[in-house]
């Protein structure tokens, strides 16, 4: 099956780019600017294999070519070699086709090796903030399973022993390939430990993925700051109501504002701040574009949308329901923190409607 002209047009566009960035990044004032010089070398090496896939391209183009004119020749041998060759090539283009679709719908973000993670308990009072418990908890046997760091950054515990809020760090390979499916809304069907009756609850969490920015994605000013100082509050921690060791971050533009007061050290607490700023400020502008490019590529599986309800845990039927699937998986397994299925499947789709979608 030959390239879709329309896919070989953006195979080339990108290889066109990357050629670009080979000359800005010779010039002497791109090479001193310390914050242009990264941004584009990174760039250019996000395109490297695009610009080795659109030369492996137009060589195909120029052997095809060839071949075809030597079916003009008059010696039956050479007819028959370009047959052969014709026929190679063939063989050849539908590999490199694979390949180039799976170049053009892949995407920067999905090599992000960094990641915040907050989980906050939603409707369902007590019950809420135990789900949103057992989520992390879910999270953290996955997250053992593969060998991540995992940092705690924030986290406030309900009197019944669940989070209403626990904000964590992640670091390792494939973090963000994985996790961008998590972002949104998670309900729990079930009876509570404190049901009586044996009634079954529904309950809800809200999970939000956030790739953690770094200094090259995202400038923020001091002059954009407000940090306000105060004692800490609530269960745990020596420091409680005797040194100001919390902090509250406002970043003005936007009115976006982070409290960290888990650590006894007000720096330890506005450095985790800060990072959590950073990583809400650049999904903000990841929505922007997003949002921009929404008419374009209506592909939602992982655009982290946090309005809508992505998975359902029906504990009575031991089910797991992924609404952007049509399967479902074992719960028991699910929150044993075996979810590679489940991303697997999850992964694919979302490949299938870009492949769609280009």
């Amino acid at each position: 099956m030959p390239i879709a002209e329309a896919i070989a047009e953006k195979l080339l566009e990108r290889a066109a780019r990357h050629a670009e960035l080979n000359v800005e990044l010779e010039k002497p004032e791109v090479a001193s600017d310390h914050k242009r010089f990264p941004e584009l070398l990174k760039e250019r090496g996000q395109l490297d294999n695009t610009a080795e896939l659109a030369e492996r391209y137009k060589k195909l183009l120029s052997d095809r070519e060839e071949a075809l004119a030597m079916l003009e020749d008059s010696d039956p041998e050479m007819v028959e070699m370009a047959r052969e060759e014709l026929s190679g090539l063939e063989e050849l283009e539908e590999t490199l086709d694979a390949e180039i679709k799976g170049e053009l719908v892949s995407d920067a973000d999905l090599l992000r090796e960094k990641v915040i993670v907050e989980v906050r308990a939603g409707t369902g009072g007590d019950e809420a903030t135990l789900f949103a418990a057992d989520l992390f908890r879910m999270y953290t046997r996955f997250i053992e399973s593969k060998r991540w760091k995992v940092e705690v950054l924030e986290a406030s515990a309900s009197e019944v022993g669940g989070y209403k809020e626990v904000v964590f760090a992640l670091q390792g390979p494939g973090v963000w390939r994985c996790f961008r499916f998590e972002s949104g809304g998670h309900r729990v069907q079930r009876v509570p430990s404190t049901e009586t009756q044996g009634r079954i609850h529904t309950s809800a969490a809200t999970v939000a993925v956030l790739p953690e920015a770094e200094d090259v994605d995202i400038d923020i000013k001091d002059e954009d700051l407000r940090i306000d100082t105060m004692r800490s509050s609530g269960p745990g921690g020596q420091s409680v109501n005797k040194t100001s060791s919390a902090v509250r971050i406002t970043h003005l533009p936007t009115n976006t504002v982070v409290s960290c007061q888990d650590e006894k050290s007000q720096h330890k607490n506005r450095a985790k701040g800060m990072r959590i700023l950073r990583a809400r400020l650049f999904e903000a502008e990841r929505d922007r574009v997003h949002s921009e490019r929404a008419a374009a590529r209506k592909s939602q599986v992982g655009t982290g949308d946090r309005s809508a309800r992505v998975r359902t845990y029906n504990f009575p039927q031991n089910r797991v329901s992924d609404h952007r699937l049509s399967q479902n998986f074992s719960l028991e397994q699910i929150v044993a923190g075996r979810m590679d299925p489940m991303f697997e499947a999850l992964e694919e789709q979302d490949r299938e409607e870009r492949i769609r979608n280009l």
